[in-house]
């Protein structure tokens, strides 16, 4: 039995946590914050709830797969609602799309029926590509350990694979080819922010997204979406992890290239066989592990070079139909600007607030969510340059006014949230770097913005024997069914006791 430090009680943390101590491992998590569940959470303020971070559940399997594997199936403790339509998204010209959950011929309806035949058959040929890619990229890319390219080198059907990936074309370049209709293709390019990028550089591979929606489908939970992370935690408790909140770590404790412990910021020195990080891979790197540590210069270098994801803006918004005429909305919506380039112009290149942005609205149809009749919670983010005094957008400053233009964009678009308007609170990239640790408040650690943005994110099993690295941060990626992915990974390298 290893004695193991999780650093973060975030999904991944804990997820790795639960596998580890149904494997017989004794587990401690030290948590920084007073609560669990880092980005995901459900905050109420007043009589409105809010999904704070993640907003929907795609590939529910990978949590099914936790929660059997450690002792009981997720249905007999979360109630999993498929969310029908998935996604409403409308344009500048007035056009709408609504997308279906869980149905690729109704789908393609619905396109025909805004777009015409032409648009339909388009979508219908790149989820084909799409779904083609996803087997070629499930095994080895996204549920396996990727320790190095060499391993993928030697694959039987490497070429064929490289060809179905296209790893070196761009996810716009690719619609480029596939010439779909420009409605669409802001629908596809919206795939690369979920990875934190620009379409423009990030690969062609974040065209598995449209699959693993449309077959996989959009999931709510009763009660927000942050109920995972609280069942977690509770599972991690009722498997013998214990949690210290409000707890600090300083520092990763090495001797020669292998972990000893942890520091904690009140002088305290944890002795640990193992530690897994559930910390951003940049501050994990750069804070955690002192600079005389030789095994740590390869991540230093890499995270050197690797483009940062982009951030959010994010509105809280409580509305009280009683004071104005309700609009409805499906529970998933996005509004697309005229110019979506310049949105990521003004995010990767200019680095300051977008003046048009892309906005996504989450009005969750779950009355758990809110206290009282007529009303209605909205979670409202726009992406963002990330939080930079010296060379960026200092978020510290101007928030408000950036709220309010948010605001009024809204009402422009004809939803009446002025006049219902009973409660709002903004949150910004700066914020979220203050209570996730995240620095810079980038969602997702290091973007896809390069060919070989995979082998830019940190290693699951770091080159310092004895620290494992976990989470949105580090391989496979970010985002809920990605970061409870890496837990598997990091579970399985460690092994049973």
């Amino acid at each position: 039995m290893a004695k193991i430090a999780v650093i973060g009680a975030g999904i991944g943390g804990m997820s790795a946590a639960a596998r580890l101590a149904k494997s017989g491992h004794n587990v401690t998590i030290y948590e920084n914050s007073d609560r669990a569940g880092g980005k995901c959470r459900t905050e109420w303020f007043g009589d409105y709830g809010f999904d704070t971070g993640p907003s929907l559940l795609t590939l529910p399997a990978v949590y099914r797969d936790l929660f059997l594997k450690t002792g009981k199936r997720i249905e007999h403790i979360l109630e999993l609602e498929p969310v029908d339509p998935a996604f409403t998204y409308n344009f500048s010209d007035g056009k709408s799309v609504t997308f279906p959950n869980l149905s690729n011929p109704n789908t393609y309806i619905e396109i025909e029926k805004s777009f015409g035949r032409a648009a339909s058959d388009q979508w219908k040929a790149l989820i084909t590509k799409s779904e083609r890619m996803w087997e070629v990229s499930r095994e080895p890319f996204v549920e396996s350990e990727l320790t190095s390219i060499w391993p993928l080198l030697k694959r039987k059907n490497l070429i064929r694979d490289i060809k179905e990936i296209s790893p070196f074309t761009s996810l716009r370049k690719l619609t480029k080819q596939m010439k779909i209709d420009p409605h669409l293709q802001m629908i596809v390019d919206r795939y690369a922010t979920y990875a934190g990028s620009d379409p423009r550089s990030a690969p062609a591979v974040l065209l598995t997204i449209a699959f693993i929606e449309s077959t996989f489908g959009a999931w709510h939970i009763k009660g927000g979406v942050g109920q995972l992370a609280v069942a977690i935690e509770q599972r991690c408790v009722d498997l013998g992890v214990k949690f210290e909140f409000n707890t600090l770590v300083s520092q990763i404790l090495v001797t020669n290239n292998k972990v000893s412990g942890i520091k904690i910021a009140d002088g305290r020195q944890i002795e640990a066989d193992l530690i897994v990080s559930n910390s951003d891979a940049e501050y994990l790197y750069n804070k955690l592990i002192e600079p005389k540590v030789t095994a740590a210069r390869g991540e230093r270098r890499k995270l050197k070079y690797a483009i940062k994801s982009l951030a959010g803006f994010s509105l809280l918004i409580g509305l009280d139909n009683s004071k104005g005429a309700e609009v409805k909305l499906n529970h998933h919506n996005v509004y697309f600007p005229k110019d979506y380039d310049a949105e990521f112009d003004q995010i990767f290149s200019k680095k300051v607030p977008v003046s048009d942005p892309t906005i996504y609205i989450c009005a969750p149809k779950d009355e758990s969510m809110v206290n009282g009749a007529n009303k209605e919670s909205w979670f409202v983010l726009v992406n963002a340059p990330r939080h930079q005094i010296s060379g960026g957008w200092d978020w510290s400053k101007n928030s408000d006014q950036y709220a309010k233009e948010i605001i009024n964009k809204l009402d422009q678009l004809g939803l009446n949230v002025s006049a219902r308007l009973d409660f709002l609170k903004a949150r910004t990239p700066a914020d979220l770097e203050n209570y996730a640790m995240a620095p810079g408040g980038s969602i997702y650690g290091t973007s896809s913005n390069s060919a070989a943005s995979a082998f830019l994110r940190a290693r699951n099993r770091s080159k310092i024997l004895g620290l494992f690295c976990v989470g949105g941060s580090t391989h496979p990626g970010g985002g809920l069914p990605l970061v409870g992915i890496s837990a598997e990974i990091v579970a399985n390298a460690i092994g049973k006791a």
